[in-house]
């Protein structure tokens, strides 16, 4: 396995926070960097050479770049840990539907909400809310009888999906109404090498 993978992150992105989590699941080596996101950092040089939409997480690895949470979440299942992307057709489209839901649906409802009141984003809040429970309803509906997103096991679906959920209510999104997706969440919190994101006191946590 290499020991060149870098993943630029930011300790408060949901987005970041994907990679870094799989990483740690999947036990693949790799160093973080920490990106001053606050300081504009990820707007200069050098780490627009790196993205040039100035944007976290970024991974490295070796000579491959790659930025996208989504794309880098297919790459190191792809190369360090496939049992984590199924290879079955029909579970491969399925997982990569819920990629589609977290950079959709998640992002603009339970992401959107939550950059609101954690980083005063000048967003519509009452659209974000809304698109954050008509897609945990969905979520709540699909996981009725479901331990994981897709099949019987943990896959990069279940990573894409996870961490803008739980910190949904730091975007005053409750979960109180969707007890299938806060069992779906404690499963993912109850995987070896799970590591939590940090919270933040907004929202209905403030």
């Amino acid at each position: 396995m290499s020991n060149t993978i870098t993943i630029h992150s930011f300790p408060l992105s949901g987005h970041a926070q994907r990679a870094e989590l799989f990483a740690n699941i999947a036990s693949i080596d790799h160093n973080v960097i920490n990106v001053d996101l606050a300081g504009g950092e990820h707007k200069k040089a050098p780490f627009l050479a790196l993205n040039p939409a100035g944007q976290v997480p970024v991974l490295e690895d070796g000579d491959v770049v790659i930025s996208d949470s989504n794309a880098i979440l297919v790459y190191l299942a792809r190369k360090y840990a496939p049992k984590y992307l199924p290879t079955d057709p029909v579970l491969e489209a399925q997982v990569q539907q819920f990629l589609s839901l977290a950079a959709g649906e998640i992002a603009f409802g339970p992401c959107n909400a939550r950059l609101i009141t954690v980083f005063n984003a000048p967003l519509d809040a009452d659209f974000a809310i809304a698109t954050a429970h008509k897609v945990l309803a969905k979520l709540n509906a699909h996981l009725e009888g479901r331990e994981f997103l897709v099949g019987d096991s943990p896959s990069i679906a279940d990573i894409a999906i996870y961490t803008y959920t739980a910190h949904a209510p730091e975007g005053n999104v409750s979960l109180d109404a969707y007890p299938n997706v806060r069992r779906f969440l404690a499963n993912v919190e109850g995987l070896e090498g799970f590591t939590p994101m940090a919270t933040t006191k907004a929202g209905l946590l403030a």
